[in-house]
């Protein structure tokens, strides 16, 4: 089971984060603008309460999403 209530473009973007790519990869790969990513990426750290991508990682890194 899943602890946070990301969203599924939300849950997407986060598996990107764990994988080491930036914003800007991840926009290009997604066919969206790097403000979107960056909206996304801020949701996640609010939801997760991570306090940066490398803490977020750490936090989503094990979990399966």
């Amino acid at each position: 089971m899943y602890p946070y209530s990301l969203t599924d473009r939300e849950k997407e973007i986060a598996k990107y984060i764990i994988k080491g790519y930036s914003n800007s990869e991840i926009a290009k790969m997604l066919f969206v603008s790097k403000s979107t990513v960056k909206v996304h990426v801020s949701n996640i750290l609010q939801k997760t309460k991570a306090k940066n991508r490398v803490n977020l990682a750490y936090i989503l890194g094990s979990m399966e999403i």
